[in-house]
């Protein structure tokens, strides 16, 4: 009697007796589980999604392969950035506003590599956090790339090797989106650098320009400002920040110049080539009256002309799904795909690339799918420039109210009239409201100044509710605090401000 040992893909199996005549069984790595829903994507508005649909009873996955929840937004977006952008603001604060204050700081200096470990500590916590809430509410959390296999199935190739299918009711879709670059410029991370090789700089470049002059490019631009690089931006069109109020933007870079931040606007980068020497040379042609033509030297580049949505490699095309010429899933009431089993939210679909965003449209549709509502009005999503100071708006620009033919008032306040403004020594900027000539209802609000991006909620609400400029005027705000500054805006758009 002889034994032989069977390895198969899932056991170890003995088997006694004679060795001829065996039969051999296998088992798979693939194994199937049902769910009423999945998700394809762990970012803000993939694991919002997910948790709201274990609240609600449902039996869910979420699938993300990068291997850590957040997305780009928690890992190499809107949170490391906060992270670098409020260590290098008090830094800035400490060696050039902290005597103004009184308070002596002798040889003010900073460590990159704590900076570093800072903005690490704080991703991790959060990304892991994240684990934890859908852990939670009782969400299968899988690690893998998902391909959309049928109209109600998902395989997933899981980091460990194995395969797993998902048998799902529904699928979501918020796979995010990925940075884009322009022709024959490569980006290497080093020399040439998107905004996730800009987190992670292992030195201050001298010289750094960067390529667009948005929301990203301003922010990590203001980043490696204060910490001593000569920034230069360059951007296409006649002004930065788009999207915001004209008048905010030419204010704001105003602001920006005063912090040693160059523009060079109406501008296209032709070409971008690595010295051997090291750094770069950016070649630009003029194409606005204020233009610049010429080459700049640069230790580092940023490019920062936009992003792109992450729909490659989900079988989305290879189903059927209808996709827009930029890649993204073409979407009906209640953000539903060509296939009625499948939905798209966040980056993957129409509107502004914003992180909050993609979290209203995640409950959105599994409310919808719950209870048959969900909604998200689009008028009152915020947008905010986390630089100093800050910028933040919500609703409409005079811009798009005059190509709409919109009869409208205007009203402004600025900070320096503030008297939290003044004890705070941070004096720059002013709101702005836009309302209704008629009905007086609020239309946009726009702020520039310091914690923009926290006031700017109370427009939000009021947007959302249909209120008046009278409205916030006459509600009472605590004082002495920055949000009287709205206050007064609104009383400048229906009447008078006290305090101008």
């Amino acid at each position: 009697m002889n034994s032989i040992l069977i390895k198969c893909a899932n056991r170890t199996s003995i088997i006694k007796g004679s060795v001829t005549n065996i039969r051999y069984f296998t088992t798979s790595s693939s194994t199937t589980v049902k769910k009423d829903l999945v998700i394809i994507g762990g970012g803000p508005g993939g694991y919002v999604a997910g948790i709201k649909a274990g609240q609600l009873g449902m039996s869910v996955a979420v699938v993300e392969k990068r291997g850590k929840l957040g997305g780009t937004c928690s890992n190499v977006g809107c949170i490391p950035s906060k992270a670098l952008l409020n260590a290098t603001h008090k830094y800035e604060e400490a060696k050039t506003r902290f005597p103004s204050l009184g308070i002596r700081v002798d040889n003010v200096d900073f460590d990159l590599d704590a900076i570093m470990k800072y903005k690490d500590k704080t991703v991790n916590g959060l990304t892991s956090g994240v684990e934890g809430l859908l852990k939670k509410n009782k969400v299968d959390y899988l690690k893998g790339h998902a391909t959309i296999t049928g109209t109600n199935t998902v395989s997933v190739a899981q980091l460990d090797g194995t395969t797993k299918t998902l048998e799902a009711k529904n699928i979501i879709i918020a796979t995010g989106s990925e940075i884009t670059s322009l022709p024959n410029v490569t980006i290497d991370e080093e020399t040439i650098v998107s905004s996730t090789g800009a987190l992670s700089l292992r030195a201050v470049p001298k010289r750094l320009v960067v390529i667009g002059g948005g929301v990203i490019g301003l922010e990590l631009g203001s980043v490696w400002s204060r910490l001593g690089a000569q920034t230069t931006v360059i951007e296409f069109t006649d002004r930065i920040a788009a999207g915001a109020d004209g008048e905010v933007a030419k204010k704001f870079q105003r602001i920006l110049e005063k912090q040693h931040i160059k523009f060079h606007l109406g501008t296209k980068v032709t070409a971008v080539t690595k010295r051997e020497s090291g750094g770069a040379t950016v070649s630009v042609q003029a194409v606005g009256e204020s233009g610049l033509t010429g080459e700049l030297e640069a230790d580092v580049v940023l490019v920062c002309v936009g992003r792109r949505p992450n729909t490659d490699g989900l079988g989305a095309k290879e189903l059927g799904l209808g996709m827009d010429k930029a890649g993204r899933v073409i979407i009906g009431e209640n953000f539903q795909s060509s296939v009625p089993s499948i939905y798209a939210i966040g980056d993957v679909v129409r509107g502004p690339m914003l992180a909050h965003k993609a979290e209203e449209e995640g409950i959105a549709v599994v409310e919808h799918l719950h209870n048959g509502t969900g909604h998200v009005n689009y008028s009152a999503i915020p947008s905010v420039i986390y630089t100093h100071p800050e910028v933040a708006w919500v609703g409409r620009t005079e811009e798009e109210l005059e190509q709409q033919g919109v009869q409208y008032r205007v009203g402004n306040f600025p900070f320096l009239a503030n008297s939290r403004a003044k004890t705070n020594a941070s004096t720059e900027g002013f709101v702005k409201f836009l309302s209704d000539a008629t009905t007086d209802r609020i239309l946009g609000v726009h702020i520039v100044g310091d914690c923009a991006g926290e006031m700017i909620a109370e427009s939000v609400l009021a947007i959302e509710y249909g209120a008046s400029s009278e409205d916030i005027a006459r509600t009472c705000h605590a004082h002495p605090t920055l949000s009287e500054a709205v206050k007064e805006a609104a009383m400048a758009t229906y009447g008078k401000p006290i305090h101008m």
